[in-house]
């Protein structure tokens, strides 16, 4: 299972911590949450 970043389009793939949230899960990392309205 792969998505994309919304803020670096990068790809990344689901990790067991995301396993109760991935369908929440939007931004592969800590600094890109942070980043997200500097886009």
């Amino acid at each position: 299972m792969t998505k994309v970043c919304q803020v670096c389009d990068r790809p990344f793939k689901w990790r067991k911590k995301w396993v109760k949230v991935w369908d929440q899960v939007r931004y592969c990392s800590k600094r890109c949450r942070n980043n997200k309205n500097t886009k």
